[in-house]
Order: structure tokens, then sequence, then C-alpha cells
């Protein structure tokens, strides 16, 4: 009886080869799996598993991950403001650990003994999806052809023509990799320090001019309406306000990271969905929590964001964070307004009722109404008591310091 194998499965070339070669050279019954994180049509998920039967695979399995993948992860991206080297918001990153877990919880269903992916030893999804396969299905083997066969793209098109197959494998000038939480570019631009990607490598073109208007409304930290609009979840708001923003050009940008494996890269991305989200939350919270919540949130989700990133979701710790992140979003709702412009938008304002800038208690730099100037006197006094008792005490160490 072969042995079961559970191919992550793109339909790409990397994973076109691993199909044919885990089936022809080692004898094993592949099971192929692909999971959708909300970069894929209906169409093009029904092309990706014809062509998986085409080349052989005893069953093709696609997971719909999009709401999962926003419960698990997103939420918690949002509620953190997290933005990788205050640029990035994982668009890629964060699904990737979706995908592993999904793919990993798919090969225990069916009792496979091996799980298999396309990954290079270049990149960060390697370790990612490692990883996980060692922490959830620690039995299961882990194959990687390409990786430890060191495959050049020609000789796997090579291996796939000896095989019969016949498919357009051209490389496309810029790899495109798409998902809700946004969709990352690669060129030879990103290849260099100092080039910028040009207007066509971006996925979706710019086609709208002027201004926009719109409104988020946000329910304990979350999306929930778009000018006015309910949605049943976060996902079709992310969708419908994605279709609005993305023609204007909003959310492109370059990242520079550094990668698990210890090297620097840089890659393109567009995503104006959740950018716009992402500012108009983080301005949301700076009118609804205290200072002191902010400045933990600030580091508490950084730290979220680059073990997330680093493929550790599954860490105890991240619970942890998870809770208190959840804990912070009680009243961290609101309307939030912002502008929309060709490459750029504009947070103008929120309405709350847990606004705490009420001008029942003062206005900023003109007058107060909860306290007197005496009030402020002692309060100034007393603020700065230890400091003024620190220097008075060591007075003698800082005349010494002076004359030295």
């Amino acid at each position: 009886m072969k042995k079961k194998v559970v191919l992550a499965f793109s339909g790409g070339l990397d994973t076109s080869y691993c199909a044919i070669y885990l089936t022809k050279d080692l004898g094993l019954e592949v099971h192929s799996v692909i999971v959708d994180t909300g970069g894929f049509s209906k169409e093009e998920l029904e092309n990706i598993e014809k062509r998986a039967y085409a080349l052989g695979v005893t069953s093709h399995h696609a997971v719909d991950a999009v709401k999962g993948y926003y419960d698990s992860s997103i939420r918690y991206l949002i509620y953190g403001n997290v933005l990788k080297n205050n640029t990035y918001p994982l668009s890629v990153s964060a699904e990737r650990v979706t995908q592993a877990t999904a793919i990993a919880e798919y090969a225990r269903e069916i009792s496979a003994d091996y799980v298999a992916h396309g990954s290079t030893g270049a990149g960060n999804d390697q370790v990612r999806f490692d990883m996980i396969f060692n922490i959830l299905i620690p039995n299961v083997g882990i194959i990687t052809p390409i990786r430890d066969l060191k495959l050049s793209r020609e000789a796997e098109i090579d291996y796939l023509k000896q095989h019969g197959v016949e498919y357009n494998f051209e490389k496309a000038k810029y790899s495109i990799n798409k998902g809700i939480w946004g969709t990352s570019v690669g060129g030879k631009e990103t290849l260099t320090s100092n080039e910028m990607l040009p207007e066509e490598a971006w996925p979706v073109q710019v086609t709208k001019d002027g201004t926009e208007r719109i409104e988020l409304e946000f329910a304990k930290g979350e999306l929930v309406a778009l000018n006015g609009q309910k949605y049943d979840h976060p996902t079709e708001v992310i969708k419908a306000l994605q279709a609005i923003a993305q023609p204007y050009g909003i959310g492109r940008d370059v990242h520079v990271g550094d990668t698990i494996i210890g090297i620097k890269g840089r890659v393109g991305f567009e995503a104006a969905a959740p950018m716009v989200i992402i500012k108009a939350h983080h301005t949301l919270e700076k009118h609804t929590l205290t200072k002191w919540q902010l400045s933990w949130k600030d580091q508490l989700a950084m730290f979220y964001g680059n073990w997330l990133h680093e493929g550790q979701f599954h860490d105890p710790v991240m619970r942890n964070l998870e809770a208190f992140l959840s804990d912070t979003q009680k009243t961290v709702s609101g309307k939030v307004f912002v502008q929309l412009m060709p490459y750029r938008f504009q947070v103008i304002g929120i309405e709350s009722a847990h606004d705490l800038m009420s001008n029942k208690f003062g206005s900023y730099g003109e007058m107060n109404n909860a306290w007197s100037g005496e009030d402020v006197k002692g309060f100034s006094k007393i603020f700065g008591n230890q400091v003024m008792i620190y220097h008075k005490v060591n007075a003698s160490l800082s005349e010494n310091e002076a004359k030295s």
C-alpha cells in the first residue's frame, strides 16, 4: 500500500514539479491541497483543481480559510495597528501561518505519512512551513524537493516536459501573491536597494481621480460597516473597502525587512484596505484609550507582529497577547471619516460615545472645567518631587562632575 503525502499546491512551477516527482519518483499517493486566504477567484480554484488531477494526484482539496484567517490573525493585527518596520501590514507572512496550519490539520485528518511543500532554500516560507509542521504534526515527515535537490527553474521545466507536461511556465516579469490582507509584488527592482517598482508592476492600476469621503464604523475594535452599510463579517467590509480604495493607488509601498534566516530583503506591496483600516482604527484608539493603554499596546503589538511574521503563531504567548489586545478594544467603537485621494488618504476625524477628548473636562491649550490653577500648581510640585529630591541630595556629585 502506497504511503500518503499531502502536498501544499498552488499550481505553479514548483508545486507542479512536486506533484510529478512525489508520484513518479517516490511512488507516493499524493493528496494536493490549496488554502485560499483571499487570493483566488472561483474560476482560478477550479483551474488549479483541474491542473492537480492532470498531474496525477489522487485527490485535491480546497480549504476556504478567508474568515478563519481573519478570526485567528487579522483581527489582532488591526487591534494592534501592526505594521512591520512601521510600513508593512504582514500581507503575506500572516497568511502563510494560516495556510501551513490548515495543511497540517488536513494531513492529520487523512492520516498522511508525509507533508510536502515547494519552498526553495532562500526565503522565509520554508521556515514557517517546516516549523509549523514540526509543531502540529511532529510524527509526519516533511519532503521539500525543490530545496533538497537544489533545482533550477530550467531543470524543473525540463523534468516536466520529460513527463509530458506542456505548460506555459514563462516566468512573469513580476511575481504576485494576493490575499485579503494585501498583495505582494516582487521584481528586479526589489532586488536592488535604490529602485522603485514602475507603474505597470502594480496589479491594480490607478483609475480614480479627485477625492472621495468614506465612513468606517468600528464596534469594539472590529470594522463592521462602510458608508453606513453593515456586513455579516469583517472580511466582507475589507473586500468592499478594497474595491473603493485600491483604484486610487492607495497603500502602495516597498517594505525592507530582515528575513528569519538573517538576510535583508525588499518586497513591494499594495494594501489599500489594510492601510486605511489600520490608520483609521489607530485614530479611533487615540481618542478612546488612555495613554498607558496606548503605550503598552504599542510595545506588545510590535512583539506580536514580529513573532507572527516569523511563523510563531502557535507559541502560547500569542494567546496571552491576543487576550490583552482584545481587552483593550472594549471602548474602541465609533465612526472614522477618511478622505481618499490618488496615491494617499487622510483621516479626517472620529465620532464616538467613548471619546475622551470631551469638552466637559476642558479644551487643550484653552481652558479647563474640572480643576483650578491652584490644583495644577500643587500637582506640578508633587509630580516632580522625587526628581527634585534627587538633585538636592546629589548636588555635590553634580558639582564635582562639572569641575572634572
